[in-house]
């Protein structure tokens, strides 16, 4: 083994630079070996969390490397120090345990948030404000890298309790905001980010530490909620997490005292509330951390080692912080003698927890490399703060008329509050705009208030552009700024000043008059420059409010369209809830177990909510904003289409040319004249569709012949039809040969079928060189940030992420669940034109939100404007059909069934799919609708969702509630 020395803290050490763990064994090999080595004592301990600093002198290396040697305790976390310190203590700390430690630390907003030489990413309040998931996504995944890259396995974030009270003091501006199915979305695509880079993310505080006004790290605050109440708000973050595969939670300080009446008794030491809630109501089999159990809001009530006891009986994993390892060691065992707790308990917690390090790869471990350690973890840092400066700015008014022209002769004032020197900020406004600057810090005088105020009036400025700089992001003392300071910008505020408040949204209570105010949320050089980019319409400010504050709701935000003038979403909200007694009927009169229901009006959404449960019957699951559904036909469009628009645009598909140009097996057959067009239109002459998988079943048994299929994956057997069905491989092509000996009407009439768009996708295929799939998430999906799009979705999600559909007898006979429901696009292997998608709905509105931009999405142009009309226009004398489009009846104004619904603009395009879902969009009202459900569950007859126009009647709610 080699060693060398290393300086850390003023203590010279010895650290193993050999590999620390190496192992090939099993994760059960692995577990058992490592369980059996351990002694009582070391069982224990490996449930413990203990502080740990790079920044302090030798007794607290020692005292650390002690309880490491000694007890072999589970895991550390890190607070602060310095990027190489932690990493050299890492290393240090891990050659001498006996097992593998958890390193955790408390990085919400990255490494940063801790380390002195690590840049800090952006507060999850500014990425509330954004208007893209896929934003957040990225983010989580930068801050894993970066935990990856210094030997962190578990990060505690995201946070993801709703910032439903301004005056809590501890988690403000740690939130993702108020409105509680954002956050839930938000804290999904952190967490997925962080998890796809390898690191353990632990969603907190549950059950929810928003509506707090008492800090626990100093007292037990109280939340006089029941369950029902909780269940609503708080949780639902917490359930989304559970259904996105969160590996962690935190367990907060709580008094919820219609949850657990004994007194004083915190939801991290309430059985009622971690296991009765948390494990039981929520089905969450993940690891559980306490929050800190030396704070004060527990430690006060439930001193030494009792606390841990408490935690344990609780159904807690991890004790984070304990006030002492030996002291809660001994309390927990003599409960254990008192029979408050048992081995058997014990054991299966610490099996948990080493199973949880094999899972982070502990068992095959080398040490931190110190090279380039600080330069690697800032590496993705300043991209990702700009992306998101560029995208959560946000304007709440506009009396001013932003963008200020910089070609215009005008005079300028910057006016600095809260600063002394000129920032970033000033003095790129001095160089874009000639600006004179001004400042007035919060602890200057009245007196030099009113110097500056006589100033300003001296030269009677054009414009004012005032930034509200370096106040603190809680709510004591007004955030830190002076009356003085909010006394002088009621003085200079009016119609030519502009507004921007470098900080906590919060804070503009002092601010609700601003003719003009922007909220830029935090007071970096990235976030002023940014601010600067949307003042002279460099860039387009596209961030809405996570919370309301004065006059401002959750969800405003000022959009400057191609013209720069300002238009705002003007919405009667009263009017929606209308949506929830229809949504509610159909679950009522089970059409569905459960739909989530999806509108953006003017680029802003203006509803989204998941109603029921995935499936019915006890184990049900409620239903999810985030859940994935089956899109059954709607992937015509969203697929297949897409694809064929874009290689249109290419000029490498011709729609006059047909089947015969493209696929040469076709050519010998009498469906080698259909053309591009008439295959868009379904007006070819093929039949609507083909029951190919009667060919393979013993109509006798209805069991599959075995020549066709095995029950597990093997080399000639590869299709995955379902689970236990794996069709051979050269079947496909056996199944293009049923379309081409399908027969054929002539030509010239309207007939809806899925062979035709069988036949677009191999056309995609055979242009394109790659899978439909592939195709369309290397030119749509993955630059556009639709994660959860494409087919084929067991290979990316857990499936409790994914909307079950029809328990069919007739041919797989099973519960299908994240395979295909058509039956012959699972026989293509659940890739086909016709069928096969799968997505959730805040992914499938940025494909229909980019049709609307024009073919612009994110900044990124992907279709011209001219391809989107053509194909969303009619084209056809004999139906309603667009070029791979439905559209509304052409005489949809007076007819007694209008499709989709009656209100509609006879522009509008979209597509309704088998298993219950549509989308459509009205380019004249700006609006997109989507529905989705699982409507084939538990059978696809009969179809209620149908008769009873669920989705049409919704649609006209939504028309109702936009139209002036």
């Amino acid at each position: 083994m080699v060693k060398k020395i290393i300086a850390i803290a003023g203590l010279v050490l010895p650290l193993l630079v050999s590999a620390q763990f190496k192992s090939n064994l099993s994760e059960t090999e692995w577990v058992d070996s490592v369980f059996k080595s351990l002694t009582p004592e070391k069982k224990l301990a490996q449930l413990m969390v203990i502080r740990a600093h790079s920044n302090l002198g030798p007794a607290h290396v020692a005292k650390v490397a002690d309880e490491v040697k000694k007890y072999n305790v589970g895991a550390l976390c890190f607070f602060q120090g310095g990027p190489v310190r932690q990493a050299n203590l890492t290393n240090y700390y891990q050659s001498l345990a006996q097992t593998p430690i958890m390193v955790t630390i408390d990085g919400e907003w990255g490494l940063g948030m801790r380390l002195d030489s690590a840049i800090k990413f952006p507060y999850q309040i500014m990425l509330g404000a954004l208007p893209d998931d896929e934003i957040v996504y990225k983010m989580g995944l930068a801050v894993g890298r970066q935990c990856k890259r210094i030997g962190v396995h578990v990060n505690y974030a995201p946070v993801v309790d709703i910032n439903n009270n301004p005056l809590n003091p501890v988690i403000g501006f740690r939130s993702f905001g108020e409105n509680k199915d954002k956050v839930a979305r938000l804290g999904v695509a952190y967490t997925r980010g962080m998890q796809d880079a390898g690191i353990m993310a632990c969603a907190k505080h549950f059950p929810g530490h928003g509506d707090v006004a008492v800090d626990s790290h100093h007292d037990l605050p109280v939340v006089n909620k029941s369950f029902q109440q909780l269940s609503d708000l708080e949780l639902v973050p917490f359930r989304a997490q559970v259904s996105a595969g969160v590996q962690s939670m935190m367990i907060a300080h709580l008094y919820l005292p219609q949850i657990d009446k004994t007194a004083n008794k915190a939801s991290s030491i309430s059985k009622k509330s971690v296991t009765g809630i948390l494990r039981d109501k929520l089905g969450y089999d993940g690891l559980t951390f306490t929050d800190a159990l030396e704070m004060d809001g527990v430690a006060k009530y439930f001193p030494g080692g009792t606390i841990a006891v408490e935690a344990l009986i609780a159904g807690n994993d991890m004790l984070c912080l304990p006030a002492s390892v030996e002291g809660s060691i001994k309390a927990i065992m003599t409960a254990i003698e008192k029979k408050k707790l048992s081995w058997k308990e014990i054991d299966e917690k610490v099996k948990k927890v080493l199973k949880a390090k094999y899972s982070l790869g502990m068992q095959n471990m080398d040490p931190v490399e110190i090279t380039n350690l600080v330069e690697d973890i800032n590496s993705l840092t300043p991209e990702m703060n700009k992306a998101v400066a560029e995208n959560a700015i946000t304007i709440l008014t506009n009396a001013a008329g932003l963008p200020i022209n910089s070609n215009k002769a005008q005079t300028v004032a910057y006016v600095g509050i809260g600063t002394n020197t000129t920032n970033s900020f000033g003095k790129k406004i001095q160089n874009e705009l000639g600006a004179d600057v001004y400042t007035l810090s919060y602890s200057d005088s009245e007196t030099r208030a009113q110097q500056v105020l006589n100033q300003l009036k001296a030269k009677n400025y054009d414009v004012i552009i005032t930034g509200i700089h370096d106040f603190s992001n809680r709510p004591a003392k007004n955030y830190g700024i002076s009356a003085t300071a909010v006394n002088f910008w009621k003085k200079i505020d009016g119609d030519k000043t502009v507004t921007l408040l470098f900080g906590n949204p919060l804070a503009a209570t002092s601010f609700c008059t601003a003719s003009s105010l922007l909220v830029c949320y935090q007071d970096d050089v990235i976030t002023q420059e940014a601010a600067v980019d949307i003042v002279l319409g460099k860039t387009i400010a596209r961030g809405t409010l996570p919370l309301s504050v004065c006059k401002f709701k959750e969800g405003d935000g000022l959009r400057p369209n191609s013209n720069d003038t300002v238009r705002t979403v003007n919405i009667n909200y009263e009017a929606l809830k209308a949506i929830d007694t229809i949504a509610l009927e159909g679950i009522a009169k089970k059409a569905y177990p459960g739909c989530v229901v999806y509108a953006i009006k003017d680029g802003s959404v203006i509803f989204e909510k998941a109603y029921g449960t995935n499936t019915s019957g006890p184990d049900a699951k409620p239903m999810f904003v985030e859940e994935l559904f089956d899109l059954a036909s709607v992937t015509k469009v969203s697929a297949t289409t897409m694809a064929i628009m874009k290689l249109y645009e290419e000029g490498k598909v011709d729609l006059k040319k047909t089947l015969g140009d493209y696929l040469p097996y076709v050519v010998k057959s009498n469906k080698t004249n259909i053309t591009v067009e008439e295959l868009l239109l379904h007006q070819g002459g093929l039949i609507s569709f083909i029951q190919f998988y009667k060919e393979i079943v013993n109509p006798g048994t209805g069991e599959i012949y075995p020549a066709f299929y095995r029950n597990k994956e093997e080399a000639g057997f590869s299709t995955r039809v379902a689970e236990g069905i794996y069709l051979r491989n050269d079947w496909q092509d056996t199944l293009m040969k049923r379309i081409l000996e399908s027969p054929l009407s002539p030509k010239g009439k309207y007939v809806y079928s899925d062979n035709d768009f069988i036949f677009l996708g191999k056309i995609v295929e055979q242009i394109s060189g790659l899978t439909l799939d592939d195709y369309v998430r290397a030119n749509f999906y993955i630059p556009m940030g639709m994660t959860t799009t494409g087919f084929k979705p067991r290979t990316a999600f857990p499936l409790e992420m994914i909307a079950p559909t029809e328990n069919e007898p007739h041919f797989r006979r099973q519960l299908l669940w994240g395979d295909v429901h058509d039956e012959g696009c699972s026989l293509f292997g659940g890739i086909a034109g016709h069928a096969g998608l799968f997505s959730n709905a805040q992914d499938l509105a940025k494909i229909y939100q980019m049709l609307l931009n024009g073919g612009v999405y994110d900044g990124k142009r992907y279709l011209s404007p001219q391809t989107i009309q053509l194909f969303t226009a009619y084209g056809s004398t004999f139906s309603r059909r667009g070029l791979g489009f439905d559209k509304p009846e052409k005489d949809n104004t007076t007819r007694k069934d209008p499709y989709p619904s009656k209100s509609v603009s006879l522009a509008t395009y979209g597509h309704t799919g088998f298993t219950g879902t549509c989308v459509w969009v009205d380019p004249k009202e700006n609006l997109i609708f989507i529905f989705l459900s699982n409507r084939v569950y538990p059978s696809r007859s009969p179809n209620l969702l149908g008769s009873l126009d669920i989705r049409p009647r919704i649609q006209e709610v939504l028309y109702k509630a936009i139209m002036k």
